[in-house]
């Protein structure tokens, strides 16, 4: 999956949530494939040697999901369960085997996942419930989680979610770090999004209300597309909606600027798990080591590795693991 391909399937993930409650994220749905029962193992299921039980961790189809799917199946088989790697679909499939227990553990994004059971639970036109404040969107989370069997285990410092970048010619130019920074210097800008970013919330409409930033228009040419960055690049929009783990910006000589007045919502990367099955604190505890550790700007490298170096998830995340210290074995 090149870069091009994993940016247009994880602008999908976000989108029958977020669709409905009028949200930005064009995100985040893993690309379409086989259902969970017709896929086999990932690159890197096998056995851990504890003999502690059998758990099977979800990663939905778009490389980060994938590498996600790895690092917690590889910290668990080194704690003594026996992993395997599934991928699954979408979140509409893997939510439903997580409730069943035929997957124990997937790896979550806090808000889009509140948004997705708030819709689920009280129709498309429920009020949002998640918003930029990670603590609170966990408690939501929490709450919708708790009467489905599953547990919602802590959120790190992680994050994957809508962003926008300059060229670095034009921060240098006008001073800019941070989207405020842009409202102020007063200059209009193109947008290069999707052609939905027009009406959405958490796009112009947010730019403009949140920061002042005087939007001119928008370039339909895709969510973190290379095209869309190549039109920023050029100067011929100034602006272009990516993600926060975008690993591709350096490539055009893009910045991000900070979302300083937290317009997104707390996307924040934590695992959940089926209660029953994979409920226990030493799983929790395992997979907490790794949640207080990864980055954002950890999990943006990782992505590179396998987009553009075309390296295996697995062995992207074996190696993480092993430079951060997080494998006792």
């Amino acid at each position: 999956m090149n870069s091009n391909t994993r940016r247009t399937s994880r602008f999908g993930r976000r989108s029958g949530a977020a669709l409905a409650v009028a949200a930005l994220a064009v995100s985040l749905a893993a690309c379409g494939g086989e259902s969970l029962e017709d896929q086999g193992k990932g690159d890197g299921a096998g056995s851990g040697e504890g003999g502690k039980g059998s758990l099977v961790v979800g990663a939905a189809r778009f490389t980060e999901a994938k590498v996600l799917g790895e690092l917690y199946a590889q910290i668990l088989r080194d704690g003594g369960y026996d992993t395997d790697v599934k991928t699954v679909q979408n979140r509409e499939v893997y939510a439903r085997e997580l409730e069943k227990g035929t997957i124990d553990v997937v790896p979550e994004y806090a808000a889009t996942l509140t948004e997705f059971f708030n819709l689920e639970k009280n129709g498309p036109d429920a009020e949002p419930v998640a918003s930029s404040d990670a603590e609170a969107t966990v408690a939501e989370l929490k709450k919708f989680a708790g009467p489905k069997g599953l547990t919602v285990l802590a959120h790190g410092e992680a994050v994957d979610q809508n962003a926008f970048a300059v060229s670095r010619e034009f921060a240098d130019e006008h001073g800019l770090k941070t989207l405020s920074d842009l409202g102020e210097s007063g200059e209009k800008v193109r947008i290069a999004a999707g052609d939905e970013c027009e009406s959405r919330p958490f796009c112009a409409p947010g730019l403009k209300k949140t920061y002042g930033i005087d939007v001119t228009g928008i370039d339909p040419k895709g969510v973190g597309t290379p095209q869309a960055k190549q039109a920023v690049k050029n100067g011929t929009d100034q602006l272009v909606l990516t993600t926060t783990t975008d690993a591709t910006l350096a490539n055009y000589d893009l910045v991000l600027l900070e979302d300083d007045k937290k317009l997104q919502n707390a996307d924040n990367i934590l695992p959940v798990v089926h209660t029953e099955d994979a409920g226990d604190k030493e799983i929790a505890d395992l997979l907490g080591k790794l949640t207080k550790t990864l980055t954002t700007e950890d999990l943006a490298e990782l992505n590179r590795q396998v987009d553009e170096e075309r390296r295996k998830e697995a062995d992207v995340a074996g190696a993480y693991l092993e430079k951060k210290g997080l494998l006792d074995s």
